[in-house]
């Protein structure tokens, strides 16, 4: 008989954001709005990057990564989202719902990594100026960059193969707009002390750690500037600071809030909205951020339309 209700459990139905009915269609148009903004001002931070030879620097290297990463993580729940408010379908097969945790996880921990990576640049370039281009070389970029990858890859698979392994017989329906690990394991009829478990210590390893360097990295920069005599030298290396601090607050706050404060035992709207916090606002926000509080990409984005104009 178990084995009936487990092999009937082929898909799960998302319950979605707590919205009344008749509200579903202007949510919807304001969460396509997000998504649209997401990955054309993303993209355009890429291409960005990419044209103005001025950018070519460790930050703008990590920066650009940083938002192929926003693109990709809002890629992973949004268009799901969008189709089942649209079309009044709240069912996602198993298959499916597997493959979003496993997305959802990698570029979740890609974002944490290339953020601490980020952190890393600014504290050599502001407590190591002299010798920064030696120390942040290609070479070390990139491999950061790909250290980033494989060990964010191996981490959501880890997760998700502990979760291929439990069974779903007890029921199908999950109280969020995706498939997210924590509610899948509370739907578990199987023993998650393994997936608990793995989920607090790797969660410690690639959220709290990352967390703790760049506060570590930001302290240190605290303290040369006020050791420094004078504010010109360092300038330049503060423009990006901000930016990178409000990203990190944006991104760290939401997920300390829903994943280490603790909460009762169902998933309750509250952390059903602040998820959309992280995986659509903060996507969004992170182009106007480096965008407006940023004068190099300001320039650059001066001198693309400068272009633009003349070529017409």
């Amino acid at each position: 008989m178990k084995k009936e209700n487990q092999s009937s459990a082929s898909e799960f139905i998302l319950l979605g954001l707590p919205i009344r009915p008749e509200e579903q269609g202007l949510y919807c148009a304001l969460f396509l709005a997000m998504y649209l903004t997401t990955v054309l001002g993303n993209l355009l931070i890429i291409l960005l990057i990419r044209l103005d030879s001025r950018l070519h620097t460790p930050m703008y290297f990590f920066l650009s990564h940083l938002a192929l990463t926003d693109i990709s993580f809002s890629s992973v729940t949004a268009p799901k989202l969008l189709m089942n408010m649209l079309t009044q379908s709240r069912s996602i097969r198993y298959a499916g719902c597997i493959s979003q945790v496993y997305f959802f996880l990698f570029f979740a921990v890609l974002d944490s990594f290339l953020l601490t990576s980020m952190a890393y640049d600014r504290y050599v370039a502001i407590c190591h100026p002299l010798h920064y281009t030696t120390i942040m070389s290609q070479r070390l970029c990139f491999l950061l960059v790909i250290v980033s990858w494989v060990l964010s890859s191996a981490v959501a698979l880890l997760h998700t193969l502990l979760l291929a392994r439990l069974s779903f017989y007890g029921g199908n329906t999950l109280p969020h707009f995706f498939c997210d690990l924590s509610a899948l394991l509370k739907l578990s009829s199987s023993d998650t002390t393994v997936n608990q478990l793995v989920i607090f210590t790797v969660g410690t390893v690639v959220i709290t750690v990352p967390f703790l360097c760049i506060l570590a990295s930001y302290g240190r920069i605290g303290a040369t500037i006020l050791r420094a005599p004078s504010m010109k030298g360092i300038c330049k290396a503060l423009s990006t600071c901000g930016s990178h601090l409000t990203v990190v607050s944006l991104y760290y706050g939401p997920i300390i809030g829903i994943y280490f404060v603790p909460s009762s035992d169902d998933t309750n709207d509250k952390d059903v909205i602040v998820t959309v916090l992280y995986t659509l606002l903060t996507p969004m926000l992170n182009p106007f951020i480096y965008s407006l509080r940023n004068q190099d990409m300001k320039e650059a984005l001066r001198k693309w339309l400068h272009r633009g104009n003349f070529s017409v």
